[in-house]
Order: structure tokens, then sequence, then C-alpha cells
């Protein structure tokens, strides 16, 4: 049921078990292992490790898989990298190198993609959009797949400056700042043109444009220079049919109205974004996805894990277009037990 469950709530349609989905579990390879009896580790061949990936979210019953294709990869050499500390099992995606291609705030605020990208083949795009979402749908065709863009605004600065030079050169010249998100967005928007174009059901949205405490800059900088961005990235999708879901890490409660007035038409988000707040006004016209804390079960007992899942489950539970997922991923450090119990106590309260 894991499809028509997950069809079901993106439609609004209240089905009759909350729909779930996770994040980075299917890479927790113990958890994998005490889910599936797969002998499956960081070493092992990515066949191996792909079977037992699928098998694990069979058994878990993912009802949506959040994919993007769109990442930080389009800049090529023009991203600044920040290093990686540890996240992955096994510590395979750590990372120390740093480097910039960018040396002072004034290269940040007169960079202009259109000079160093060029304009894109929207059809090779659009072809691009329906292989990796088609690709999506033969891995696991048991739940809602997607595609969608990763680099939409905030994140993509991020990706090519760093924090230190984008907030710097933010902090320097707002305006010019401004200015330059704007040439960001111009160019960009020949991504969601093309991928308005795709023939796709689904597509997630994904801007990183808050800190876990919350705007990291004066909130109408945001409604000024970045929100109406949106508004023309999304109009083309919503033209064509799509379902448009938005993913931000952190606190974005003091943008959810402002972004739900963009068109979206789902929120993802981890535990520091009011999802009580969406509920109550939003619960009955928009999906919203999370958002139980992995600290709990990173540290938490039994009893913790249980009054989280309880505390979602009583603001969705009423909500047509509510899924369950651990807000903020669960990764390869979580101890299996503590897994295990989590997707326990969701399945014995998932009927509605």
């Amino acid at each position: 049921m894991s499809y028509a469950d997950g069809w079901a709530a993106l439609q609004l349609e209240m089905p009759s078990r909350i729909p779930r989905t996770e994040y980075s579990a299917e890479s927790h390879w113990d958890l994998i292992h005490a889910v599936t009896g797969r002998d499956v580790t960081p070493q092992s061949s990515p066949e191996v490790q792909t079977a037992a990936r699928k098998a694990f979210m069979q058994a878990w019953n993912y009802d949506l898989c959040w994919s993007v294709l769109i990442t930080h990869q389009v800049f090529g050499e023009m991203c600044t990298r920040m290093g990686h500390a540890e996240y992955a099992a096994g510590g395979v995606d750590f990372d120390t190198n740093v480097r910039s291609p960018f040396s002072d705030p004034e290269e940040v605020l007169a960079f202009d993609l259109w000079d160093v990208f060029g304009p894109q083949d929207q059809s090779a795009l659009t072809a691009q959009f329906e292989a990796h979402y088609q690709a999506n749908c033969d891995f696991y065709p048991d739940g809602v797949n997607m595609t969608g863009i990763y680099v939409t605004g905030i994140s993509g600065l991020i990706d090519l400056f760093g924090w230190d030079l984008l907030l710097l050169a933010l902090g320097m010249d707002p305006q010019r700042m401004g200015a330059m998100l704007g040439r960001y967005a111009s160019w960009m928007q020949q991504f969601f043109d093309a991928l308005a174009a795709a023939d796709v059901p689904v597509v997630m949205v994904h801007d990183d444009i808050v800190w876990t405490s919350g705007p990291f800059y004066d909130p109408e900088w945001y409604r000024t220079y970045l929100f109406p961005h949106y508004k023309s990235y999304f109009a083309p999708l919503r033209e064509s049919g799509k379902k448009i879901l938005y993913t931000s890490d952190g606190d974005y409660t003091a943008f959810i109205d402002d972004i739900v007035a963009t068109g979206v038409h789902g929120l993802i988000l981890e535990p520091m974004t009011d999802m009580a707040y969406i509920a109550e006004r939003y619960g009955k016209t928009h999906v919203f996805i999370g958002n139980a804390d992995t600290r709990i079960l990173l540290h938490g007992d039994r009893p913790a894990i249980r009054r989280e899942v309880e505390r979602c489950m009583a603001i969705g539970k009423d909500c047509p277009g509510f899924f369950m997922a651990v807000g903020n991923h669960i990764p390869s450090n979580t101890p299996v037990e503590n897994a295990l119990y989590y997707n326990e106590v969701y399945n014995e309260l998932s009927r509605r």
C-alpha cells in the first residue's frame, strides 16, 4: 500500500494509514542488517548495498522517496569546498579539502552566472529530469518518487561562495547581494522551466534558507530578494500540474507563511520548525512531512522515543497530507535498538 497511501496523502485524500518517509536510514548498514538480515557494510559492493537498501525501504514501508537531480555539480569548478565532517557509515564522506575560487566579497557581489556558464540546453535538461525520475521509479516502484533541484537560491550561493564570503558580502552590501541573487535566480530559472516541461508528477525544491536558530539575516531581505524568485520558479511548475514539495533545514518558522504564498503544495521540515503551526494553519490544504527529533533517537530512552512519536502523530493525525519522518535524518550512529523501537511505535500508531 506504500504508493497508494503516499499518493493519497499528496492528493489530501486522508489514507487510513499515516504514510512515512525517512532520510539516511537506508544507509545505516547495521540497522539494515537488523531489519533485513542481509550482510552489508560500508565496504560492500554497490550491488550488494543497493539490494540491501531496497529491501530495507520495503520493510519499513517508505511511501515517498526524497530525491533531487540538480546540485552543486552544475557549478563545476566554481564551487567553494568547505570540507565535510564524518556523517556516513564508515566515515566515507569525511573531507578536509577546503578551497574557494573566490578571494574577496567584491568578487561575490560582481559574480554573474550568465557570463560564466551561459544558457543551458532546455530540452537536454528536461530529458535529464525525466530520466532521473524514471530511474528512481525503477529502483523503488513501491513508493511515490520525484526529481528536483537542490540549489534553488540560498543553497546555491552557499555552494558557490561558502558561508564566510557569502555573509561578508551580504553584510557589506545587502542591496548588491540581492542583485547578485537576482542574477542567480535568472540563470536558475532555466532549470525550473525545463523541470516544468518534464513528464514527472512530483518535484522537490530544496533551499537551506535558515540556521538551526532561524534566519541568518534580516527577514525582510528574504522577502525582498528571495521569495519573489520562488514565485517565478514555481509558476511554470504549477501550470504543468506538478506537486511541489519544499525542503529547508533549520528553523524556518518565521517564513512558513511566505513559503506557502509562493505556491508550494508541501513542506518538509526538521524538528526546529513549528509543525503544530503548519498543521493549525495549513493542515487541511497542504502536505507536511516530519518532524521527529533524531537527537531523541540518538540519546533518548524508550519512553522518550514514544513521547516524540506521539507528539508528531497528535499534530498530524487529523491532517490528510501528513507524512511521518524523523525530521533531521537517522544517521549511522543512531543506536539500532532505538531506531527499531521508533519504527515499532510508528507502526503501532500509524492507523487512523
